[in-house]
């Protein structure tokens, strides 16, 4: 009878009369019987529903990065406004965004952080005339004069559309808008850039046919959409010079691989927009007809996606 208890105590009656078994290998486990009468039926009990992932705007291709603005509205830094979105305290159009790279419209998009709308800053186009000596990142140890220290900024976090390397001068484009920026300075949408170049000594007619079929340079072919000779001196030549894609001091090196020395560099026009008599180190605003001047040649410059092919299936 005493080797028999341990078997009858893991066996206990259900509510539907059967019997139901504990296993006796882990610890002992048995339901009283004034309990088991009181349990509801199986198919009754209510089950805590799984919790929820919170709503999520997807990352797009359109749009500006979701920490960027907020950066610009002056939150914190891009690294301090990602652990904000990262701790569940952004919302754009009142859903949750946890996911970093999420692009987002701020001048049509809702923009929230801890439930407090963000300010919708005014969007800003300059045309500056860089004098040589002006950086044209927004951060530099050295200390050193930046672009976006000649223009006004009225509170918004601007930044320059692409570069002008230290030695270099002309036409920069400063904005917030970052849609647009990156438009102008990807190579899909190929908005063109157009130079005048003083060079040491007289490019020959073969040089400027060989400086248009390309140059291999580290990164690949640099071509040069346009070049014409608009002056000699005695002993230097200024060159007009069109690119698409700009890769980093490529108009030097392009020109030093041909056995031809840049002596100065000046940028006069990005797409439709020219420098024009603007003096060094002045700027001026962009009209709304060159901004959306620059938009069309965005668009209509732009490259379409290729599409991938399909793998044949073999028969």
């Amino acid at each position: 009878m005493v080797a028999l208890e341990p078997l009858a105590a893991s066996l206990s009656l259900s509510n539907r009369g059967r019997f139901r078994y504990h296993s006796c290998l882990g610890p002992f486990r048995s339901v009283p019987a004034h309990l088991v009468a009181k349990m509801p039926p199986k198919k009754d009990r209510k089950r805590r529903p799984p919790a929820r992932p919170s709503k999520t705007a997807s990352p797009s291709n359109s749009g500006e990065r979701l920490q960027k603005v907020l950066a610009a509205a002056g939150i914190g830094s891009r690294r301090e406004c990602e652990e904000l979105i990262t701790a569940g305290r952004v919302e754009v159009d009142r859903q949750m965004v946890t996911v970093l790279g999420t692009r987002v419209d701020p001048t049509r998009q809702e923009i929230r952080l801890d439930g407090v709308p963000l300010p919708k800053s005014k969007q800003l186009y300059y045309a500056l005339n860089k004098p040589t000596g002006v950086v044209s990142t927004n951060r530099d140890p050295a200390g050193r004069p930046r672009v976006i220290d000649l223009v006004p900024s009225g509170g918004a976090r601007l930044f320059p559309v692409g570069r002008l390397d230290l030695t270099s001068e002309g036409l920069i484009l400063v904005t917030n808008d970052g849609d647009l920026a990156d438009r102008l300075t990807h190579p899909r949408y190929g908005v063109t850039k157009t130079y005048r170049v003083q060079v040491a000594g007289r490019p020959e007619h073969a040089t400027l046919a060989q400086l248009r079929r390309g140059v291999r340079l580290a990164e690949g072919t640099a071509r040069v959409e346009e070049i014409h000779v608009k002056s000699h001196r005695k002993e230097s030549t200024v060159l007009e010079m069109v690119l698409r894609e700009g890769q980093n001091r490529e108009i030097r090196r392009v020109l030093a691989k041909v056995g031809h020395k840049v002596q100065r560099l000046v940028r006069i026009a990005v797409g439709p927009v020219r420098l024009g008599k603007l003096p060094p180190g002045e700027f001026r605003q962009l009209t709304r007809k060159e901004v959306e001047a620059l938009r069309h040649a965005a668009r209509a410059t732009g490259r379409p996606e290729v599409s991938p092919r399909k793998k044949r299936r073999k028969k």
